[in-house]
């Protein structure tokens, strides 16, 4: 179903910057629904990459997560000391050590994720019907948009950037 042309040319009249707030705003809404675990934001961050795309390097962590090597070091000891990681050795290069979830991350990785998804759920049943239909298109093809734009640590190592 296509929403109605007072739909769409509403939708046409919001800013970037309006976009941006709704965005941050939803973000936000999100992130705070989920309480597995009692993590911090970077620590649940952190968690979700690792549960994502798997074991890492410390140093491949810290510059995905955007914080110096330091930081990174001590939150993975915390994590660590909470069971929800560990430290194993790199297979491929003796002298490197991989940052892995545990079991027990994994499974605090999955609540957290079960809570935003429910949340995101509410909010979505809370639209209308052709607002529903635009976010399920919407919310996709800027995942979409990002995974084409944004450079893979693989990509990063190199230099080169995915186009």
């Amino acid at each position: 179903m296509e929403p109605s042309r007072d739909a769409a040319s509403s939708f046409a009249e919001v800013s970037a910057e309006d976009l941006n707030i709704a965005v941050e705003q939803m973000v936000r809404y999100v992130r705070q629904s989920a309480t597995a675990g009692g993590l911090s934001t970077a620590a649940s961050s952190a968690l979700g990459r690792l549960g994502r795309e798997g074991p890492q390097r410390l140093t491949e962590l810290a510059r995905a997560e955007n914080v110096s090597q330091p930081n990174m070091t001590q939150l993975v000891t915390r994590m660590e000391r909470a069971g929800l990681v560990r430290r194993t050795a790199d297979r491929t290069d003796g002298r490197g050590v991989l940052v892995e979830a545990t079991d027990t991350g994994l499974e605090v990785f999955r609540r957290r994720r079960a809570e935003r998804t429910g949340a995101l759920e509410q909010l979505v049943e809370e639209l209308t019907e052709a607002e529903r239909h635009a976010v399920r298109i919407a919310l996709p093809a800027l995942a979409r948009a990002i995974a084409e734009t944004r450079p893979t640590a693989r990509t990063q190592k190199s230099g080169e950037m995915r186009k």
